[in-house]
């Protein structure tokens, strides 16, 4: 199916109410040209024709969707550029929120107004899909085997992999293998920071909770680099591209997929044709430049999964 566009309008957002471990709203199109952040210059998010008479025969989630008159996204609220929530515009902004409205409207409903944003903390993600609470999720949400056997996937939709945020100015980190005697900084617990420890990739680490602390770390020189998803990196360097770079040396793969539930095959084949029909026609790749794209890094479509 092939996508077709018509213009969105800027909305408010209207939070309708709250789950365990998240928050639900509704909202249109974000302002300004893109979701790479304020201030941010560059090309402008597509825009998205509902699709009419769309049928997704066997699919219990997408007759719920039907009866309901709206689709329910769980998504994230604070990554820049990826998914994120701006409670001075009342908007959620992103390439995923823009993936997420791109597959609404592919599927029969209004962008502009029939979607219900619930933000979901990445350890409920399984849970919020297999009760129901979401009808699909598009959030940094990796593919892997353990969390197919409770969910489904669809995708993927984009592969990250761990990478390194610098100063613009920084000529001394090329890649991991540059880090020694480096301070990098990456949330406490997190995989990335466990893979440099893992690799002796360098002696000096700092930890916070949020990746925003350490990406103001390094604006204040406090630290040489910052490490995670190449994708949350790029949102980062996004809304600072005078000040920060992404390396662009990525040492893992993380195929980031749009989670449903766990037999609703009918479901997850329609949105990987409707991810196929992005590729083709350009979507996807307008969605990125007006998105992660602002950081200056190219990338292109991944190919969809067979199974």
């Amino acid at each position: 199916m092939r996508l077709r566009r018509s213009m969105l309008g800027t909305l408010a957002v209207l939070l309708v109410g709250t789950l365990a471990l998240s928050a639900c709203g509704r909202e249109g199109t974000p302002t300004g040209s893109g979701s790479g952040g304020a201030g941010s210059e560059g090309p402008a998010a597509p825009t998205y024709e509902v699709a009419e008479n769309v049928t997704v025969v066997d699919s219990p989630t997408f007759a719920r969707m039907q009866q309901r008159g709206r689709v329910i996204v769980g998504v994230k609220n604070d990554q820049p550029g990826l998914g994120q929530f701006d409670p001075t515009t009342n908007t959620y902004s992103g390439f995923d929120i823009e993936i997420a409205r791109m597959i609404a409207a592919n599927l029969g409903f209004d962008p502009k107004t029939e979607i219900d944003y619930v933000v979901v903390q990445s350890a409920a993600r399984e849970d919020a899909i297999s009760r129901g609470d979401v009808d699909y999720y598009v959030g940094t949400y990796t593919i892997n085997d353990k969390r197919k056997e409770r969910v489904g996937f669809a995708g993927p939709y984009f592969v990250a992999g761990q990478d390194l945020l610098v100063k613009k100015d920084n000529t001394d980190i090329t890649g991991p293998q540059t880090l020694q005697g480096k301070t990098v900084c990456s949330v406490t617990g997190s995989t990335p920071i466990q893979r440099v420890r893992e690799q002796n990739l360098t002696q000096n680490i700092v930890e916070f909770q949020t990746y925003s602390q350490c990406v103001d770390q390094l604006l204040q020189g406090q630290v040489d680099a910052v490490t995670t998803d190449d994708a949350i990196l790029k949102g980062y360097a996004a809304q600072n591209p005078d000040q920060l770079k992404v390396v662009g040396q990525t040492f893992s793969e993380e195929p980031y997929g749009v989670g449903v539930p766990h037999d609703d095959i009918a479901l997850r084949t329609k949105i990987n044709e409707i991810l196929q029909a992005s590729y083709d026609d350009g979507t996807w790749q307008q969605i990125y430049d007006a998105t992660l794209g602002k950081s200056g890094l190219p990338a292109s479509p991944p190919p969809i999964a067979q199974s």
